[in-house]
């Protein structure tokens, strides 16, 4: 079943999850869907790899944490973000590289200053290879780092290949 797109979240310069000047980056780009949760497609490489042909399983949680805590934005001010407080990844089957995998962040309860949320990483086959859980504090951006960020650092891209749907495997 195809998933309306709302909206594209910005992108950075230097992440390691949506950086598009980073060469090491899975140059994640994230929507927004009408279902109100938040969408990823990532291709991993050898760049990502633990053992050969698998994505490394920090890798794995770290776009499952950048997904669930982007995912207080979604329908809302981008300019509040979530600094993760603890994340809880349980690892179901192996990840491979060079495959197309979908990230997928709601948030499951929203507090004034907190807030939980989950996410998974769906295969091509439409199973569930990796969940996660976590709780996130509710930080507005410009106190996020002591850095001054400006349009070099966080942007919105639009590619050509942007989708208005996003069809996820199973889903």
């Amino acid at each position: 079943m195809p998933h309306p797109v709302t909206k594209k979240q910005n992108n950075s310069r230097m992440c390691f999850v949506c950086g598009l000047f980073n060469d090491h980056s899975l140059k994640a780009s994230f929507y927004e869907t009408e279902s109100g949760e938040l969408v990823a497609k990532i291709k991993p490489t050898e760049l990502h790899q633990s053992y050969p042909g698998r994505m490394h399983g920090g890798i794995a949680a770290a776009i499952l944490d950048e997904t669930i805590g982007r995912a207080i934005a979604v329908g809302k001010n981008d300019q509040v973000w979530g600094v993760t407080v603890e994340l809880t990844t349980k690892y179901r089957k192996p990840v491979p590289l060079d495959q197309d995998l979908w990230i997928i962040g709601r948030v499951t309860k929203d507090g004034s200053r907190f807030f939980e949320g989950s996410g998974e990483i769906v295969l091509e086959s439409g199973e569930t290879a990796v969940s996660a859980v976590g709780r996130y504090l509710k930080v507005p951006i410009d106190r996020i780092t002591d850095a001054a960020m400006d349009e070099r650092d966080w942007f919105l891209y639009s590619a050509p290949g942007d989708p208005e749907m996003i069809e996820i495997p199973g889903r």
